[in-house]
């Protein structure tokens, strides 16, 4: 597996706000997620529930604290 690609704060809003990624809390617990969502972003749960639906294409930026 290669290294992860990172993105900036900026570059992830500007793709989210453009449609062109989804945004989710990377943190198992539900609580935590809902205590640290961003705005447009979903919990890793809702992520999971979306994922047959998803285009293998569909980009992805996953966030923690």
């Amino acid at each position: 597996m290669g290294d992860i690609p990172r993105t900036t704060v900026s570059d992830a809003r500007q793709r989210v706000e453009e449609g062109r990624a989804l945004l989710a809390c990377a943190y198992e617990s539900e609580e935590v997620c809902k205590g640290m969502l961003i705005a447009g972003a979903m919990t890793l749960a809702q992520f999971r529930e979306r994922v047959p639906t998803l285009d293998k294409g569909q980009e992805v930026i996953f966030y923690c604290a």
